[in-house]
Formats: C-alpha cells, structure tokens, sequence
C-alpha cells in the first residue's frame, strides 16, 4: 500500500493542466509506468446520441493497430464496451483463453494478461482505461486493478477539473449557460456541466447567436466555423504527434529493458 501511494503521490500536480489532450496523453504514460505495463490506452464516450455514446481512442501510450484509432466502439461491445455496460473493471489473465480472444490487440505478444476499468463523473461512466503487456512479463493481480481504478477515478477528475476550469476562465461561456439553463433546461447549472456534449451544443448555439446579434453575415459565420476546424486540425496533429512519440519512448524503453534481461542472463544474474 505505502508503494502504491508512493507512485500516485505526484499525480496531484496534474489538477493544474489546462489542457485535456495532453493531459489525457500524459495520463496514459503514467497509468503504464505505474501499472509497470508497455501500453495503455484510454478512450472516452464522445460520439451519437446521449442515450446511445460511443468510445474512441482519445489517448495512448505504447502501440496501439492504427484501425484501433478509426473504431468506434458501444456499449456491450468487446472488452471496454463489457466494462462500460457493466460499470466493473475485467482483469484478464490470458486474453487467448478468454471469452474476448477474438478482441486482442497484440495476439504476438507472448504476455495475454490485461485490465480494463471504467472511468466515471459523478458515477456517470464517461470513458474506461486499459493496460497490457506487463514489462516484466507477469500475469496482472486484484491489486493492479485496485490500483488502476484509483488512476480511473483520478482521470475522471482531471476531466472534470479541466473543463470547469476552462469555463470559469470564459465569461462568454459562464453567461451562455447559466441563461440556457434559466430559459429551456429547467434545471441546475451542475446537472448540466456534468454532461460536455451538452455543454459544447450549449455553446456553439450561443456563439452562434452573438455572432449573429453583432451583424455577422453568414459569410463571415461560416469562416469563423472554418477557423475553429483549422485549430482543431492543428490541435489534433499536434496530439498525434505527441502520441508517436509516447510510442517511440515506450519502444526505446522496451528495447532498453530487453538488453538488460539479455546482460542479466549473460553475467549469470537471476
């Protein structure tokens, strides 16, 4: 236990980032060094209908298969679609002697062990996390899944922190959901800040409007709209390069760990 809170002890400088993307991607590589795993991936429900959210690939440490990045993934569906409907974390031992043998991502690796476990705001699941490919080749035990729910937890809170955060340091925001909530929700503005998507919907309807209000044609809308896309479009190749270079520190590591295994068998060290 003391070890444990020994290796979580420096994620309380993380409440500080402003960013959710390199949070996320920072998070994942500490999840993995913690759990002494090679990848880690952690993907949140973000597509559809909010009854009806779907999973995406938000962030990874490690190799992940490119179509990994493309899938879209539901509720009940393979491993992290089983942990969301279930709401419980699946530690698996060997994944080629399991019900989700069909789902491995690495079905070379001779380790099969991996975790999955949900991540939740405010007991609303949002996304779940997964580790495998244990460095130093070791089946995952109960008290690798306690610890990862509790970097879950702590992602989840992160997220949450983040995007309040975010809309504090925005007047325009503050003020489009706080009369949005007034005039057709009916409802508490902390009911609302704990769903994103609506948030975001909240927000480009309101910006629209002010657009609109200020005597913005449609011509100038639609460049603003294009402006955000091309920021967007920057933002995410900056993450994915982010992202390559967490699998290529994780494959020097990897590399790094090999070669001392080797030197070890070769000195005659256990």
């Amino acid at each position: 236990m003391e070890n444990m809170m020994i290796k979580l002890h420096d994620l309380s400088n993380f409440l500080e980032q402003e960013n959710l993307d390199d949070s996320l991607q920072q998070l994942a590589e500490k999840a993995a060094n913690i759990l002494t795993a090679e990848n880690c991936s952690i993907l949140l429900l973000k597509e559809g209908e909010l009854d009806n959210l779907r999973m995406r690939v938000c962030a990874c440490y490690g190799y992940l298969p490119d179509a990994a990045y493309n899938e879209s993934i539901g509720k009940g569906e393979g491993i992290a679609g089983r942990v969301v409907a279930s709401g419980n974390s699946i530690l698996i031992e060997d994944i080629s002697h399991s019900d989700f043998a069909d789902c491995a991502r690495h079905p070379n690796d001779t380790r099969k062990s991996l975790i999955s476990s949900p991540i939740s705001i405010n007991k609303r699941i949002v996304g779940v996390i997964n580790v495998s490919g244990h460095l130093r080749g070791e089946t995952f035990k109960p008290v690798d899944v306690n610890l990862l729910e509790v970097f879950a937890l702590f992602i989840g809170k992160s997220i949450q922190a983040i995007q309040l955060q975010g809309i504090l340091n925005s007047r325009f925001a503050q003020l489009a959901l706080v009369q949005e909530t007034e005039k057709n929700l009916g409802g508490p503005l902390s009911t609302v800040l704990q769903n994103p998507d609506q948030v975001a919907k909240i927000l480009a309807k309101s910006f629209y409007k002010e657009m609109v209000r200020a005597g913005f044609g449609s011509g100038h809308i639609i460049n603003t709209a294009s402006e955000i896309i091309a920021q967007l479009s920057g933002g995410l190749q900056r993450h994915n390069k982010r992202m390559a270079r967490g699998v290529a520190r994780s494959a020097i590591n990897t590399n790094s760990d090999g070669d001392n295994v080797a030197g070890d068998k070769k000195s005659g060290k256990p």
